[in-house]
């Protein structure tokens, strides 16, 4: 055989290297996403901590990618389901169906969770939940599709809504802890229920522990800034005990909960191989929490919160740690943002005078259905009040010959009346508003399953939901905060941004840094 000269033969070699260049994995495109929700995070708290926090959490990640300081929800959502499917599909409630975590259900004639699907039985859990109440795909979904289904897709929170949220339509499962027992658990709907989550639950269950931890200080009381003299004097100590009916659900809200969180996203990256399989990008979403804790006995939380913010950042140091260890930061894109809304839960003590007092649900409730029992006859036109809103029979108002809109602004004007309340709006009210603060209001809702009014509680009173168990008493702040996003990794070049960003952008954002489509309803460009 002839052999070939050596210039075609460099050629050939040089076109065969070429070959398995294309063919190696593209260095651009990340192997893992981690995706992080912090629920009511604050960018004045974040940036206000910095000299306690270490170099390896927050602050790597404002220094190493994008830190935008002003994300605009443009909305008046108010928990992280609504919040958390906005940032996942990329637009707002009357798009992608998600207005609220509970909604009303004509058919079992009480609230329910806004993911509620009965063919969907849980895992470990009573809880009956999946994504097809979604209406718009997700950027989970959009990595799946991406990676035509050989992509795994997984997400770990405390609140199952917004796990499922993350995990998308197409995901490989989604977990959380129950409210009952503190099992880690899931839905049917997917199709993964990896050993290592059934081993926690049997070797390592939630329930064995909790009533053994204690939440204190994490660092010498004096080194929390702007705290008050009184506030150091008896630093702040809780347990869970087995006893509390409400144990999990306290437990959820504090600090050690991230801490939780971050041990079983550790897991998984760790036993489900994540970020370690080829050309398949895989996708990690964890949902944390920096709300105020709302078990505080004076109403004062503010030490609290540091510790949260503290602590969490020492989540974010081990969570990135791991990566690290594991992938490779380098190969990693990870996105943290907050989920734009605010609730200050503290009360002011009555020595200070301020204007206050309680709206009872139950009361509003019985006075209104009171008033169009005495106008349109008696019966019970009042399905249900939550969130704000107030559901009415309308089947019942038009089989009684009436018509609803005279009803309904019948009812508005006569809620107006009522003390602790400063604005009732109808569903046509609010579309009809072109004001800043009308379009805020639309959207934030879902026109397909939201009330039939919209009530506005008073600033500084206090709204007693006694129509449920247990009674909670929220007290009416409007608390309008800067909340951050940060993304680093591949393709991502160090930038601040001060003005404001449109909460809609951030999926597509986090898509074109991919290199992959939008979710299908995505309402904004990239920045």
């Amino acid at each position: 055989m002839e052999k070939l000269p050596s210039r075609l033969f460099t050629s050939l070699l040089a076109g065969l290297m070429t070959i398995n260049v294309s063919l190696a994995a593209d260095a651009s495109r990340p192997k893992l996403i981690v995706g992080i929700v912090v629920d009511q995070l604050r960018t004045d708290y974040v940036e206000y901590l910095q000299n306690l926090m270490g170099e390896a959490g927050f602050k790597k990640m404002m220094k190493d990618g994008l830190y935008v300081t002003n994300v605009d929800f443009k909305g008046d959502l108010n928990d992280p389901v609504s919040a958390t499917a906005l940032l996942y599909t990329g637009n707002y409630p009357r798009a992608n169906g998600i207005g609220a975590a509970e909604v009303y259900s004509p058919a079992e004639r009480r609230m329910i969770p806004a993911l509620s699907d009965k063919k969907s039985l849980g895992i470990s859990t009573s809880e009956a939940l999946s994504p097809a109440n979604i209406l718009l795909s997700t950027l989970s979904d959009e990595v799946m599709i991406d990676g035509d289904g050989l992509t795994s897709i997984y997400s770990i929170s405390t609140d199952p809504q917004q796990a499922i949220i993350m995990a998308g339509h197409a995901g490989s499962g989604a977990f959380w802890i129950n409210d009952v027992d503190g099992k880690w658990s899931s839905t049917a709907y997917y199709r993964n229920y990896p050993d290592f989550i059934n081993r926690r639950n049997r070797l390592h269950p939630l329930l064995s522990r909790v009533d053994t931890m204690q939440w204190r200080p994490s660092r010498k009381i004096e080194e929390y800034p702007g705290i008050p003299a009184q506030k150091r004097v008896y630093p702040f100590r809780y347990t869970f005990p087995r006893a509390d009916k409400n144990l999990f659900a306290r437990f959820k809200s504090s600090a050690l909960a991230n801490a939780e969180v971050t041990d079983v996203a550790l897991e998984a990256i760790s036993n489900l191989g994540l970020g370690k399989r080829g050309d398949a990008i895989d996708m990690l979403s964890i949902g944390y929490t920096a709300a105020p804790f709302g078990y505080v006995g004076d109403g004062d939380a503010r030490v609290e919160l540091e510790d949260t913010y503290l602590r969490l950042d020492a989540q974010l140091a081990r969570l990135f740690s791991a990566i690290d260890r594991e992938v490779g930061l380098g190969n990693t894109l990870i996105f943290l943002s907050s989920t734009g809304y605010y609730t200050d839960g503290a009360m002011a003590d009555p020595k200070f005078r301020i204007p206050t007092g309680d709206v009872s649900l139950k009361r509003v409730q019985s006075l209104l259905n009171s008033y169009l029992s005495a106008k349109y006859g008696n019966a019970d036109y009042i399905l249900a009040i939550a969130s704000g809103q107030v559901y009415l029979d309308t089947d019942k108002i038009e089989q009684r010959g009436n018509d609803p809109r005279r009803v309904l602004d019948d009812a508005r004007d006569f809620l107006l009346k009522m003390s602790g309340i400063s604005d009732v709006a109808t569903l046509s009210d609010i579309i009809a508003d072109k004001s800043e603060e009308g379009l805020r209001k639309y959207n934030s809702i879902d026109p397909k399953n939201c009330g039939n009014l919209f009530i506005t509680f008073t600033p500084g009173w206090n709204v007693v939901d006694d129509l449920h168990y247990p009674t909670t008493t929220t007290p009416v702040r409007t608390a309008m905060v800067a909340s951050p996003f940060m993304m680093m990794g591949p393709g991502v070049v160090p930038r601040k941004i001060d003005t404001p960003v449109d909460a809609t952008s951030i999926a597509p954002t986090i898509s074109s840094t991919l290199h992959i489509r939008s979710p299908n309803g995505a309402k904004s460009r990239p920045l």
